[in-house]
């Protein structure tokens, strides 16, 4: 790939004329026209790279924090058991039966 753009920059190494605004005239080679044109064509993309970067790396972050609460929670010790007491006769007596 480099071999292909030194051969083009080398065949069309040739002055060019850009006209910035009237009365703003600059003139550079061709392949340095093509090279800023790309540079700036690529800073759009690369400011929308950066900012799903910090997007995700955010939700990561948040990801990693409840995950990490989660384990704590899971690792901590279990309460202990309330103390055995005698049984209760909570249930109402029949009323077949007679006292």
């Amino acid at each position: 790939m480099t071999i292909v753009l030194v051969v083009f920059a080398m065949a069309n190494w040739i002055p060019v004329t850009v006209r910035i605004w009237p009365g703003q005239d600059l003139e550079t080679k061709l392949p340095m026209l093509i090279f800023i044109a790309f540079l700036l064509g690529s800073i759009p993309t690369w400011i929308a790279l950066r900012a799903t970067r910090w997007t995700l790396n955010r939700r990561l972050d948040s990801s990693e924090r409840q995950l990490a609460d989660l384990r704590a929670l899971a690792n901590r010790p279990a309460d202990p058991a309330p103390p055995a007491s005698a049984p209760v006769n909570d249930i109402p007596p029949s009323p077949l039966e007679t006292p």
